[in-house]
Order: C-alpha cells, then structure tokens, then sequence
C-alpha cells in the first residue's frame, strides 16, 4: 500500500495523513470549496476538490472519490469517521473498484448497523442484553404489550439510528402511540428506515466502551475501555481512559464480551463495542461502531498504539504483532472535544472567524485539530474544532493538566465547549467518579457559567486594586517621578 486517499475533512483527515506519512504512504485529499484552505489539503501529497460545500455533494459522493482513486493510482480509502466511514454499499464499491477499504467488511458493517442485527448476534455469545423487544415493533398494539411487559419509564429507539435521534423516553402507557409515532417519523427522515424497537430505560447509566481490534488471521483484542458518560444531546463532549468505576475484574469480562461481539461478525480493524452500565455495575450491550471513533486517541495514550497505523496493518493482511496478554494501561488520559458551541444557550453551534486561535503545548498535551487562525467555522459540517487530549501518571494529574491546558487554549470568534468542559472537571461529581450520562440535568446550568465569568472578574478587580495600592504608594513616596504612575495608568488603561 503505497498511496491512500483520505475520504474525510478536518482534524481526522490530517490525523490520518500524519500517521500515514511516517510509514512511508503517500496521501490524497479530497476536498469541498468550502474547505479549499484547510490545512488537511495542503499537507496531503494531492489534493483534488470533488465539490460544493454541502457534503452530499462532495465528502459524499462516494462514486466521485473512487473516480479520484482510479485516476491517481490510489491503493487503500480511509473513511475516518462520519460521511462514508460505515456506509457498506461504499465498501462494497471500493473493493469492487479493486481499491482496499481500511476499515471492516460490508457484511460486518451491515450487521452491526442495525442495531436488531447487532442485538441477536451478541446474544448468541450471551453478551448481557437491556430487557426489551426481540425484534422491530409493527404496530401499536404489539407496542404497548411490549411496553407494559418491560416497565416503566422506556425508549423507543430506531434500529438504524445513532446520535440519539429516532430515540424517545417514554415513561407511561397513554404516551406509547405519541412517542413511538415521532420516533418512527424522525427515524425515517434520518436514515430511511422507519424500524423502531422498545428497550428499558436504565436509570443513572454510565456510557463506557470498549475499543477492540482484529486481524484477518482470527486475532482480536480489547484495547480496553473508555468512560464517555458526560454528554449533551446524547453526544460526547468529554471521554477518558480507562473508567474510574471499572474493577480489573468488570473490565476484563467486558473485554471478552466485546471480543465476542467482534468475532460475531467477523470483525477485521479497530472498532467500538459500547455498554450501559448501571449504578450496579451491571452492564448490557448497546451497540457495536465498525469504525475509528473520534475518541479514540486516548486508548492511544494509555497503550501507546497508534490506531491508524494498526488499521492500516490490518488492511494489509498483517497479523496482530502483539497479543492481549501483552497489553497494558499505562496512567490516565482524559479527552475535551472542543466544539464551536455556546454552552449557554443550549449549546447551539456557532460560526465566525478564528480571530486568536492558539492551542496549548507542553508534557502531556495533544491537540488533534483542523484549523488555523483566521480561519472561518463553516456552517455546513460539525461544528468540532479540535479535539484536547491530556495525559498523566494518574486521573489527578490528567485532569490538572487537561485544566492548565484549557486554560493555555486561546479562541476567541466564536463561542466554545472549553468554558464547559473545565467547569465539569472541576465539579465534585465528576472528579470523585459519581456521574453518570445525566450529569447535565442534574449538575449543570447555563449561568454556572456566569457565576464563573463573574469570579474571575472579581479576581481582576482586586489584580487591579492591588496595582493601584502600589502605584498610588510609589507616587506618594517619589512624587517627583511620575513614571511610576504612568506605568500604572498604561497598565490600568490596558487591563481595562
């Protein structure tokens, strides 16, 4: 595999690009005419725009980008995450093409896309399940015996659905027809498939899963897990590695049960097996990612594998170079993704120019981003900037540096997730452990954030009251050197 073509944007294209230029493969870009001056397309070895902004008419336009292949001499398609990455009829197509898919099998994809199939392939290894229906809901009245049978409250979830929509709580009988109606409406408008299926609502649950990797030669391994409880919209916005709740013991037969999951399918690459995981500790499936997920990179940090490299490994039929007994966690990584986003007004995207944008450096910090200073968010994609990761001999010390690092983070344009995100690493809930995926509901609140912005600015009043105490003694002492005061009045003039 000499040359490959990356079928994404953003940080992730770059981030894919630089793993491949270091094992000596060139790289491609594909690009919008929105994304003409990203950073992604001038680091690529080639470059080629496939499009207008609006990614159905360019990141996915599949037949487009495998045009680009066959023209360039292109061997391999990353997908990244996003767009095409899960999409099977588009691995079906590339490996027609005679071009190699990093990435699993269209047979895997399609099982595990839909989450009815998932479901009954993992319980055929007896991996836990959530008490719900076997199979899709037909009609109202299978739906309420369904309903009273699990118990209240519920979901109604769509089978081929993901990033919480088609999703519904349900949480008596009389609101089963409303709810399953909308959620079969949004399901279809979102994925064309209107399937819904009935699952308990599991009170207090953390989000943690775990991150496996397979060979062609019947090797998989758990790379063990990642803990991405603290979400909004039931989307992550913080994830860490590994999970404070875990014993050895949970997490290695939550290992082996996403082992399982993956060799139900067949699976080949990296991949993510979530779980749900109650306030109990007992844990159930939820559903299988055929994909790299955009967390990922802190299961790089606590192994020191470079997830790329090993996806690309295995699409060149390489076998595993090591084995599960050979694994180790190595202290404690904590990820920030750090959205264009106003926390304080229900975080809704927002868009501008990056009019500072500096990120922070030093032991322990990696950055993974797609932009640069002066740049514009564009409205057409996620409104992700750039993902923060730190790492530290332990969660203490990963959190102390993932908040120095925020700190040293200068964006300023548009509205960020940073505010947030330190604001929940500083909560009790969280640096104890006891959270959960309602630490939102239950701990946050858009003029917390106030309250933040009003402390520091009492921080500065008494900075400035301070100055001026010693200003005004110089002044008093040496009145006949009125530098003193003039360097205080160009300070105060600046603070202001």
């Amino acid at each position: 595999m000499k040359k490959i073509l990356v079928a994404n944007r953003g940080e992730i294209a770059l981030r894919v690009m630089r793993s491949a230029k270091e094992m000596g493969i060139k790289t491609v870009a594909v690009f919008s005419e929105a994304d003409r001056n990203a950073p992604f397309v001038r680091y690529a070895d080639e470059a080629v725009c496939i499009g207008p902004p609006a990614s159905n008419q360019s990141y996915l336009k599949g037949d487009v980008i495998i045009d680009v292949c066959k023209k360039l001499g292109v061997d391999g398609i990353h997908p990244g995450y996003g767009f095409l990455s899960e999409n099977a009829d588009f691995a079906t197509k590339v490996k027609a093409a005679g071009i190699t898919f990093i990435g699993p099998s269209a047979e895997a994809m399609n099982m595990m896309g839909d989450k009815l199939s998932a479901k009954a392939a993992a319980k055929k290894f007896n991996v836990p399940m959530v008490p719900g229906s076997a199979g899709a809901i037909k009609d109202l009245k299978e739906a309420i015996e369904v309903a009273l049978a699990t118990g209240f409250p519920l979901l109604i979830k769509a089978s081929a659905g993901g990033g919480g929509k088609g999703m519904r709580l349900v949480e008596k009988v009389e609101e089963v027809e409303e709810q399953m109606q909308l959620a079969m409406s949004e399901a279809k408008s979102a994925f064309g498939d209107d399937a819904v299926f009935i699952e308990k609502f599991v009170s207090g649950p953390r989000h943690i899963e775990i991150q496996v990797l397979a060979d062609n030669h019947g090797n998989t391994v758990y790379l063990f897990e990642r803990e991405c409880s603290i979400q909004r919209r039931h989307q992550k916005v913080i994830e860490e590695a590994p999970s404070s709740v875990l014993t050895p013991e949970l997490r290695k037969k939550m290992g082996e049960c996403a082992v399982d999951v993956a060799k139900a399918c067949n699976y080949s690459g990296a991949g993510t097996v979530e779980f749900l995981v109650d306030d109990k500790l007992n844990f159930y499936f939820l559903e299988m990612n055929t994909r790299l997920q955009v967390e990922h990179p802190v299961s790089e940090m606590i192994t020191g594998l470079d997830l790329v490299k090993e996806q690309i490994k295995v699409a060149r039929n390489e076998k595993l170079s090591f084995t599960q007994d050979d694994l180790k966690i190595n202290g404690h990584a904590v990820e920030v993704r750090v959205y264009a986003e106003d926390p304080q007004n229900n975080f809704l995207p927002d868009i501008g120019k990056l009019e500072t944008y500096r990120i922070p450096k030093g032991t322990g910090v990696r950055v993974d981003d797609g932009f640069e200073e002066g740049m514009d968010i564009p409205i057409y994609y996620d409104p992700m900037i750039a993902k923060l990761i730190t790492h530290g001999a332990n969660r203490e010390e990963a959190i102390e540096r993932m908040l120095r690092a925020i700190s040293e983070y200068k964006i300023v344009g548009v509205e960020t997730t940073l505010d947030f995100c330190a604001f929940v690493l500083k909560h009790e809930a969280f640096t104890s452990g006891k959270f959960d995926t309602n630490f939102i509901k239950y701990h946050y609140k858009p003029e917390y954030l106030n309250k933040h912005s009003a402390d520091e600015e009492a921080i500065a009043a008494l900075v400035a009251a301070g100055l001026f105490e010693k200003a005004s003694t110089n002044v008093t002492a040496e009145s006949s050197k009125t530098v003193n005061y003039s360097k205080w009045k160009k300070n105060r003039t600046a603070l202001s």
